[in-house]
């Protein structure tokens, strides 16, 4: 139970992540909110360099170029996610992503060349109807059609991140992870930061170090999840993330879920567990 164990940790840091973005996305620009971000992550692995270097692994790779794809498709998820986010609602937002874990299948199947067995598609396909029962009632579609782009761009990346945690999981390491995914961005997202920079106040700016460590907790919890465990395993439960918007909503914004959201949480945590499940052998 290790690898789905900690992608359901990494669901919830990345809805945390997703909340405390949103809450920020009408005051500041993406490249702002990215830069910080990979700036605290290289801040903190400095910081544990120097007390602990041995905590870190090593840092070289000898896959320099899929390190690089894996960095760029971090980018494309997060501003993918935080465009979309800022002109959707939560729930909206969410609908487009859970188009994401049939992404996954697909690209593993033809990038990794690894079987996904009918159950999985079945599964997900379980878990997508739950998400459509608990938000249904609500969905106005009433957004542009660009937000809705800019989802299904996030959408994309975050199973091409998870199709490169699988390929670079002989390369295992914080400090390689950290270093890889945050080294490479940071430089061409400061000159665009630069030029849209808003100064935050102390409150925001607590708020924006804070996706630094939300989003390397996540990022470290997603990428070994996928060296425990296969997508045909661990797709399924990326629809668990409705969980985590409900509990979002209830304590960020005061939402209480209406009972379609409970029905359809439940479809999706049945779901969950059934994918679980070890295969039938013949």
């Amino acid at each position: 139970m290790r690898g789905p164990l900690l992608l359901l940790a990494a669901l919830g840091l990345f809805a945390v992540l997703d909340a405390n973005s949103k809450l920020l996305s009408g005051g500041y620009h993406v490249s702002q909110v990215l830069a910080v971000r990979y700036a605290v992550l290289l801040v903190l692995l400095a910081l544990v360099a120097t007390v602990r270097s041995d905590a870190l692994g090593s840092l070289r790779t000898r896959r320099p170029g899929a390190q690089l794809l894996r960095a760029a498709f971090m980018v494309g998820s997060g501003m993918g996610f935080f465009m979309s986010l800022r002109h959707l609602p939560l729930a909206e937002g969410y609908l487009v992503y859970f188009t994401a874990p049939f992404m996954l299948l697909a690209l593993f199947r033809v990038l990794l060349k690894e079987p996904v067995p009918a159950s999985a598609w079945g599964w997900c396909g379980v878990g997508f109807m739950g998400v459509l029962l608990a938000l249904w009632p609500g969905l106005s579609a009433g957004g542009s059609w660009v937000a809705y782009g800019w989802g299904l761009v996030g959408s994309f990346c975050h199973a091409m991140v998870l199709v490169m945690n699988r390929s670079l999981r002989d390369e295992p390491g914080l400090g390689r992870l950290i270093l890889w995914s945050a080294a490479p961005a940071l430089p061409l997202l400061l000159p665009w930061a630069w030029a849209e920079w808003t100064t935050p106040p102390l409150g925001d700016a607590l708020a924006l170090a804070a996706n630094g460590l939300l989003a390397g907790g996540a990022t470290i919890a997603l990428a070994t999840a996928f060296r425990y465990a296969s997508a045909p395993r661990l797709a399924p439960l990326e629809f668990t993330a409705l969980v985590f918007a409900v509990v979002a909503d209830v304590t960020i914004w005061g939402t209480w879920p209406s009972l379609w959201v409970w029905a359809g949480a439940a479809v999706v945590a049945f779901a969950g567990v059934m994918a679980q499940r070890p295969p039938r052998v013949a």
